[in-house]
C-alpha cells in the first residue's frame, strides 16, 4: 500500500471538519501540515492552532514539514500541539542532528526534508537519524509548481540506501497520478498529494485515493 498523505494547506479551511471526515473516508495513510515562516522559505502558511485543530479531529498520523529557521527551539511545540512525526532541513540550523535526536528523544519519528538542491552526499551522515526522508521534487514555499525531473535521481540513490538504513521515502511536490506511477518503480513509498491528484477534482477524495492505490 502506498503511503498517501494529503497537504491540508490545499485543503478548504473554511469547512475543515468536513475535510477530515471525507479524507478520513477516503483512508488516507497520515495529514501532512506544512510550516512556514516566510525566512526559511519566502511564505507563510501553517501554525500551531492549525496543528491543534487537525490532532483534534483525526487519530491519524500527523507530520509537519517546517520549513523554519532553527526548528529545534519549535519543535517542542509541534509535539506538544500534536505532531507525530517532524521533518526537518538540513539547511535550517547548524546542527541537524541535534534536532532529529530531540525529536526520537520525544518518542516521535523523525524526519529529514531535502531540497532539489540538497545532494545526498551532504546528508549521508545524519540519514541514520531518520525513519522518513521527504524528497522535495519542487522548490519549497508554494503549492502549484512543475515537478523537477531530476529529482528522480535523489530518490533512486535513497531507494539504494534504503535496507541499510531503514527509513521511508516520502515524495512531496507536484506528484501527478503519472508521476506516482514512475516514482513506485524507482523505490518511493508514499507521496504528499496536493492540487496535482487531490484537491480540487470535483471528484470524492474516496475515489481519487482509490485510483492511486491501484496504479
Amino acid at each position: 500500500m502506498k503511503l498517501l498523505c494529503p497537504s491540508i494547506m490545499c485543503a478548504d479551511f473554511s469547512s475543515l471538519q468536513e475535510e477530515i471526515s471525507a479524507l478520513e473516508e477516503a483512508n488516507v495513510t497520515m495529514y501532512h501540515c506544512d510550516i512556514m515562516d516566510g525566512v526559511f522559505v519566502p511564505n507563510f502558511t501553517m501554525g500551531l492552532n492549525d496543528v491543534k485543530a487537525i490532532r483534534g479531529l483525526t487519530k491519524k498520523v500527523v507530520d509537519c514539514h517546517l520549513m523554519i529557521e532553527n526548528p529545534l527551539s519549535k519543535i517542542d511545540l509541534f509535539i506538544d500541539a500534536g505532531a507525530d512525526l517532524l521533518y526537518v532541513h538540513p539547511e535550517s540550523e547548524r546542527y541537524i542532528s541535534k534536532t532529529l535526536m530531540h525529536i526520537k528523544n520525544r518518542g516521535k519519528l523523525s524526519g529529514l526534508a531535502i531540497n532539489p538542491d540538497t545532494s545526498i552526499e551532504s546528508i549521508k551522515e545524519v540519514i541514520g537519524l531518520a525513519d522518513y526522508i521527504l524528497v522535495m521534487t519542487v522548490n519549497p514555499g508554494f503549492a502549484g509548481q512543475a515537478f523537477l525531473d531530476f529529482t528522480k535521481e535523489k530518490i533512486k540513490k535513497l531507494n539504494e540506501l534504503k535496507n541499510q538504513y531503514s527509513y521511508k521515502i516520502i515524495a512531496d511536490g507536484a506528484c501527478s497520478p503519472a508521476v506516482i506511477q514512475e516514482l513506485d518503480n524507482l523505490g518511493c513509498d508514499g507521496y504528499v498529494l496536493g492540487t496535482s491528484a487531490l484537491f480540487g477534482k470535483n471528484r470524492s477524495y474516496k475515489q481519487l485515493i482509490e485510483e492511486l492505490q491501484i496504479l
